[in-house]
């Protein structure tokens, strides 16, 4: 972990440092990305197969690729009463909060006197990613997937890796088929991105991508924008705590610790506090808890690559800096967190308050979990239902509003030279 004084005569040289670590645009990942991408691109199912065995050690065939209904229905007897509840109560938080989301068809006059509105229809088929690897993200189905069905999607496609036996985490398939996945596919990675995309004769494309991933998982989407619509860019986890000395050390140190153990190594903590007895404070708590920690080692690598404890001089110095790193997430705990939480704005969540760890909004508090990283809040926010609807604006003229118009029209045309345009609205008057 690495110790940022305000007092540091190169205070500002580590603060830079602190706001550039991120995976995102790692050029060597992008350039392996591109590679992975032209490679699906050319040879389809066949490259997904390739790189399902050298990724993860998983040898399948094309019609291995999706998951049976037998897999599903396997999955189903294997949940127990605790896995159903779980599911059950986050599906309904996350439903509930989507439902209010929801974007409604409007019109109006315009002062022509034409009617003019929008209208907003589900996208017809969605993909989503939802990680797989040293840990199963069975929360991440009902964080994506439940907002597809909310918005009316009719054709859910998810991918997700496969273990090393060829199957799917049960538990997973359980979360996925309850919210209302309609095709899984056992394959990961930036290969599971490219096939989406641009499509294979197992995987037909889709309009649009959703969900978190690793940096691989990123880029591919980033180098496939405009192949097919995008949510946004959630990568590995970050969290920044904001504190002052009325914080407790344990909390903070077991929240830093829940975002490092996700495993890539990748993953960004940022304690910022104005009491420098805390910064010490947290340092040997995170000491004492970590070796009782089942992910201990993956922990240590992400907080020896991406952990930072930050003294600045005041909350106002606090706040600028958050806003700065664009966190995933952020926790206020602090006198009056609500008021000091209102000048950060580029946050993928906010936590207000000693009793609302990030795990809450990972796993039931109802928001989606998947959130800008890497800086990128400052540009993105969270993933919401709105973005599993298209937006299209309608406009509807009859004559009185066209003839109100034309005068308008004919100058833009006149200046545009674009003389065409004029007379599709003028031969409309002159008609009888």
């Amino acid at each position: 972990m690495r110790f940022v004084r305000h007092t540091d005569p190169d205070y500002e040289v580590q603060l830079e440092r602190c706001a550039s670590a991120s995976s995102l645009f790692d050029p060597v990942i992008e350039e392996r990305t591109r590679d992975i991408v032209n490679a699906v691109e050319e040879r389809r199912d066949g490259a997904l197969i390739e790189f399902t065995q050298r990724f993860d050690g998983v040898t399948l065939t094309p019609d291995r690729l999706p998951v049976t209904t037998a897999e599903l229905m396997n999955a189903a007897l294997l949940a127990d009463e605790p896995l159903r509840k779980a599911v059950a109560e986050t599906h309904r938080n996350v439903t509930a909060f989507a439902k209010r989301g929801l974007r409604r068809a409007w019109q109006a006059t315009n002062p022509h006197g034409a009617l003019v509105g929008e209208k907003f229809d589900p996208f017809h088929r969605v993909g989503i990613y939802i990680p797989g690897g040293t840990a199963p993200l069975v929360s991440t189905a009902l964080m994506t997937i439940t907002l597809a069905q909310v918005a009316g999607c009719t054709e859910i496609v998810v991918c997700t890796p496969a273990g090393r036996d060829g199957s799917v985490n049960p538990a997973l398939l359980f979360a996925a088929n309850y919210a209302g996945a309609t095709e899984i596919h056992r394959v990961g990675g930036a290969q599971a991105i490219a096939a989406m995309a641009l499509g294979t004769p197992t995987i037909r494309r889709v309009q649009k991508i959703f969900g978190p991933g690793n940096a691989y998982v990123v880029a591919a989407k980033r180098l496939l924008f405009g192949h097919v619509s995008i949510d946004l860019l959630p990568g590995p986890s970050e969290v920044l705590v904001l504190a002052d000395d009325s914080a407790d050390p344990a909390y903070i140190a077991a929240d830093l610790l829940a975002q490092a153990e996700h495993g890539s190594g990748h993953e960004r903590v940022w304690l910022v506090s104005t009491a420098p007895r805390l910064l010490k404070s947290v340092e040997r708590e995170i000491q004492r808890q970590l070796p009782k920690l089942s992910r201990r080692e993956r922990i240590e690598l992400a907080l020896k690559q991406n952990a930072w404890l930050i003294h600045v001089p005041d909350l106002e110095a606090g706040v600028a800096l958050a806003n700065r790193l664009a966190p995933e997430h952020c926790e206020v705990m602090t006198r009056q967190a609500r008021a000091v939480s209102a000048g950060i704005t580029t946050a993928g969540a906010i936590f207000l308050g000693p009793d609302s760890p990030t795990v809450l909004g990972d796993y039931v508090a109802g928001p989606s979990h998947v959130l800008p990283t890497g800086g990128c809040g400052s540009s993105f926010a969270g993933l919401t239902v709105d973005q599993f609807q298209r937006r299209t604006s309608v406009v509807e003229y009859r004559r009185p509003a066209l003839r109100k118009a034309i005068k308008a029209v004919e100058k833009f045309a006149a200046l545009e030279g674009l003389d065409a345009h004029g007379r599709s609205a003028q031969i409309r008057l002159k008609k009888a």
